[in-house]
């Protein structure tokens, strides 16, 4: 599902984004980046926190009828809040490293900020038909302790970043079968009979 999310994120920036040759890695962003197969310019997307959203727990059942007309009750998915710190890379030759970093980073925001909710259109594997629609949200705080001790165990000098949110909707629950439907139903008027 993770793999559905960086998919659907990718996606978005590339249709929307308009920088050329710019690579969307979901890399840790490491002293060793980028790795391999990464070219730059790149932004970085590092999903560092994963968490069930307690607040929009729904613990109830709700009814589906199969084109066979069996009913199954299914559960609510599970609500989940995956957390991304992004960070820009620029490439290697640019004459202003960090203005270049900047831009990335601001042209980034901008696309990201367009989207309360993910598009539908970008919606990539398990996120197709989610519902409620994929919300989104930037971090006002980070779930990292310190940025200054997450840029020391990863080996590398502090970089400017944003801190994204995304929640998805987890299905952990199989379907339970209860029947077929109820196409009638026969109420009888009279009067009983007595014994």
């Amino acid at each position: 599902m993770f793999d559905d999310l960086d998919a659907t994120l990718a996606v978005m920036l590339d249709r929307e984004l308009h920088i050329e040759n710019l690579t969307i890695s979901f890399a840790t962003p490491d002293d060793q980046f980028p790795p391999s197969g990464v070219n730059l310019p790149a932004v970085a997307f590092f999903l560092y926190d994963i968490r069930e959203n307690r607040e929009l727990r729904a613990d109830r059942w709700e009814r589906d009828t199969r084109p066979d007309g069996m009913v199954t009750r299914v559960r609510t998915p599970v609500r989940v809040d995956c957390s991304y710190l992004i960070t820009a890379w620029p490439s290697e030759n640019a004459p202003d490293p960090a203005a270049d970093e900047h831009k990335l980073l601001g042209e980034v925001m901008k696309v990201l900020l367009r989207h309360p909710k993910i598009p539908v259109e970008h919606l990539q594997g398990e996120l197709i038909g989610q519902e409620p629609p994929v919300p989104t949200r930037f971090l006002a705080e980070s779930h990292l302790h310190s940025l200054g001790e997450f840029w020391q165990a990863m080996g590398g000098k502090p970089k400017a970043t944003l801190q994204y949110g995304v929640t998805v909707g987890l299905d952990v629950f199989d379907p339970v079968d209860v029947g077929p439907q109820v196409s009638e139903s026969a109420v009888r008027v009279g009067v009983a009979p007595r014994s």
